[in-house]
Order: C-alpha cells, then structure tokens, then sequence
C-alpha cells in the first residue's frame, strides 16, 4: 500500500514533463512558422541565398510567395509589370532599397479597356508599400479605368470599406503624359514622406469612407488636376505638414452623388454610416475630427495640369476648396499666391443643373481658424480673395449652408462676406449662410468654364525624392542587410 501512494505523484511528474517537452517544441514550430521570409528582387545575378531567403526576378513572383510578416525587398532598377497583392498576401512590406532608383514603369501602355495599374492591393488588410517609383501606368480613356499608380483597393464602387490598416511611405507617382489618373489611391490609410505629379485627377486620392481613420503627412502634391481629393471621406481624418502646390486646384475634399458612396463628406467626430446625405448642425460648436492642418498651400493656378471631364469643371485657381462639405477643421495653414481663392467653401448640388437624383449638399459647420493667407485672389474677378464662402440659394428644408465659422486668420486680400469674422466668427453660437447672392453662382461658373477651356500638357517629370534613411529597418539579416 505505501508504494501506492508515491505513483501518482510519478505520474504528475512524467506528464509535467512530457507536457514541458511537447509545449517547447510547439512554440519552438511556432517561432519558426511566423519567422518572416524574406524575398529579394534582383535581375544581377547573386550568391546562393541563406535560409528563409528567396531571389526572384519580379515583384508579383515575389508577392506570390508571401505570408502575413514576409517581407518583398526590391533592389535597384526598372520594372516593367503590373503588380496586384491579393487577401492571401496580407500583412505583408513592399519595400525599395532606394526610392530614386527602384522604379515600376508602365511606359504609357495601356493593354486593354481596363487601363493600368502600377501596384493594386485589393481587398486586403496590412499591406505596407515604402520607398519607390511608379510611374506611367495610364488609364484607357481620359476618365477610364486604370491610371492608378499605387492603389490601395477597398472596394471600389462598392460602398464599403474593405480593408483596414494600410501604410505607405517614401513614396514617389508621377505620369509624363496626359492619361495618368491618380498618383496614390485609397481609402484607410496612412501615408507620409509622399510625391506625387503629373495627374490628370488628383496626386492623392482618398474616397469613400465615412469613417476614414487615415493621415497624410510631409507629403508634396503638385503639377495635378487636384493636389489632394477626397469624395465622401471624412470622420478621423487628418492631412498635415504637406504642400499642395502648382496644381488647377490644392485641397478639395467634397461631397459626391452617385460616385464613391455613400455621401456625404463629413469631418463630424464619431461620424457613423450616413442615412441622411444632408446632415444639420445646430451650433458652431462642432467637435470636427476632420482637420486640414499646418500645410502650404501656394500658386495652385497651373491651368496646364492634366485634366478630364470629371477635374476640369472644378474651380481653379484655389488652395483650398469644399464642395458641399460638412463640418471640416482648417487650421494653421499657410495659404498664399492663388489667383483666384485662398479658401473657396460652396454649396453643391450634384448632379447639376438639379434633377430627381440630385443632392442638395450644403457648406455646413466647417471652422476655418488661424490660418495665414498672403496673396490670393490677384484675378481681378469679382469674389476673388483670401476667402469665399457661398450658400443660401439651394437649401432645402432644415439642411442649410450654416454654422459656418473663422476666427483668428491673418488676411491680406478680400473675404466674401465682408467682414466675415464677425457675423461668421467662431465666437458666435449660430450663423447663417453666406448669402452672396445670384452673382456668386456666376462666378463660381465663370471659374469653371476657365477651367474646361484649358490646354493640358504633360508636366515634367520629378527630380530626386528623399529616400528612406534606413531601409533595413526591421527587416530579418539577409544579403542586403547583414
């Protein structure tokens, strides 16, 4: 009986320590499952990689091989070929060892009606693209598909967001002809140390959530149609210590009908799925979560942009323009040197001239504060000036173009109203629309037409961008990082 006693407690101790056993080796399998793979992008010829190393001779053959955590190190040199990352390559980098020197060229080649893209990443969450060039991926019409030289794809069209977590950085798009739609196209995203030029919508393009969650920081848009646009994008959405210069147009969030829904822009904190497009606001005191800041937003006249049917009809000759927009934060800016407006805010029917499908969008609680204005509105029009704010004319039951403010700006030239940040200062708890009148719809048709009658040329192509500093940050050793 005494010998008894003693075997459970061997029993405990053998299975402690087959237990023990078999959980090491379960995490030492599961170390080196998610160890990351690196894949490396050359076409020079190369040692035998180590292990968990892989060489390939194009980025898709490397993105094919991927898992979450892998990373795809492309080195110096000209890529001709359209990459796409599907759901199965999520949570992967994208990365160049240079930004100046590893380029993906489309050649202004467009292979069928779909146009091309340079990097597409559909449906599919965690992809970081660093630290290259895209350039010259077309669409196959002026407004067609294609032309997108890094897209992050959601859902296009859809009305959903369909991918969350999205970053790039250190990156370069450009287009040296005239059917480059957009440079860096997405929706939740982060994006800093950006460039883009030479396209025929927007350098930046960032659509279609209510609910963004995105930055965009230290980026430099010029040359476009639109700096930055941004349909239906709004809730935390911040872009910050960038320039939008020498483009048709700076910064033009709006709202939009039918396209990129749902509608509309709205920069409301805790912003939720729109029922209504045509929200109301009640107050000044707007808690605003979508905020235009600390950017330089200079000689945005360039009539010579790219254009199509869709950017050409916008008002030129602006830095910063909102199309229907609700509830926007434009703060700290330095704004200078447009002909036209510094700030031009409106209400927008869309479609327009009005029918059964339209949207009576208004200019509705936005707060324009501390922000330096110097030298705009040199046009000589009438409402050219730092500031243009339009609406009273199409309301329509209680949505109206109200709760509009400015406090604290540094003006040089005209507002419109007069006097604007009085009856229209944020220390009031109400204000009206603007009320210009009839002649303010005449000018804001008058820009357009300027506009439409533009003679678009290629824009030049870009000098040396900067480069990420470390680029085997992060990354497992590797031939290119020892």
């Amino acid at each position: 009986m005494p010998s008894s006693r003693f075997r459970p407690s061997r029993s405990r101790t053998v299975l402690a320590a087959v237990f023990f056993a078999v959980a090491f080796s379960l995490m030492a399998a599961t170390a080196m499952a998610k160890a990351p793979q690196v894949d490396i992008v050359t076409t020079e010829s190369h040692p035998p990689p180590p292990p968990n190393v892989h060489y390939f001779e194009t980025i898709q053959a490397a993105v094919d091989t991927t898992k979450k955590g892998d990373y795809v190190l492309v080195t110096p040199g000209i890529y001709h070929e359209e990459v796409k990352v599907t759901h199965a390559h999520g949570g992967i980098y994208i990365r160049g060892m240079d930004r100046n020197l590893v380029i993906l060229d489309g050649e202004h080649e467009v292979p069928g009606p779909e146009g091309a893209n340079g990097i597409e990443i559909q449906k599919t969450n965690n992809v970081w693209v660093e630290n290259l060039t895209v350039r010259n991926f077309d669409r196959a019409t002026p407004t067609g598909e294609g032309g997108n030289e890094i897209w992050w794809n959601g859902g296009d069209g859809s009305g959903k967001i369909g991918a969350h977590g999205w970053y790039g950085r250190y990156l370069t798009a450009y287009d040296t002809g005239l059917s480059g739609g957009y440079g860096i196209f997405t929706s939740n995203e982060n994006e800093e140390n950006i460039y883009a030029s030479g396209f025929n919508d927007s350098g930046i393009y960032l659509g279609a959530c209510w609910e963004c969650k995105a930055r965009i920081s230290k980026a430099t848009m010029e040359k476009n149609a639109l700096g930055y646009s941004g349909s239906n994008s709004g809730g935390r959405l911040v872009i910050e210590k960038s320039i939008f210069r020498d483009n048709s147009a700076g910064i033009v969030p709006n709202s939009e009908n039918p396209g990129d829904p749902p509608p509309p822009q709205n920069g409301k904190c805790n912003s939720h799925k729109p029922h209504n497009p045509t929200p109301h606001f009640t107050s000044t005191n707007i808690e605003r979560c979508t905020v235009l800041k600390e950017n330089l937003v200079e000689n945005n006249n360039n009539l010579e942009a790219p254009s199509n049917n869709s950017t050409n009809g916008a008002p030129w000759g602006v830095g910063i323009e909102l199309p229907g927009d609700y509830a926007d934060l434009v703060e700290k800016n330095t704004i200078k040197n447009n002909v036209n407006n510094g700030v031009l805010g409106f209400e927008y029917p869309n479609p327009y001239p009005p029918t059964e499908q339209t949207k009576f969008f208004q200019l509705a609680g936005n707060r324009i504060s501390d922000n330096t204005f110097e030298g705009n509105g040199t046009s000589g029009l009438e409402f050219a000036g730092d500031v243009m704010l339009q609406g009273g004319i199409f309301g329509k039951g209680k949505s109206q173009s109200t709760m509009d403010c400015l406090s604290g700006n540094s003006f040089t030239a005209a507002t419109f109203p007069a006097e604007i940040e009085g009856t229209w200062g944020c220390q009031n708890a109400t204000t009206p629309p603007p009320n210009n009148g009839p002649n303010s719809i005449n000018y804001l048709v008058a820009l357009q037409t300027q506009g439409e009658e533009r003679v678009s040329v290629p824009q030049e192509a870009p000098g040396p961008q900067e480069t990420m500093p470390e680029p085997c940050y992060g990354v497992p050793t590797n031939p290119l990082c020892p």
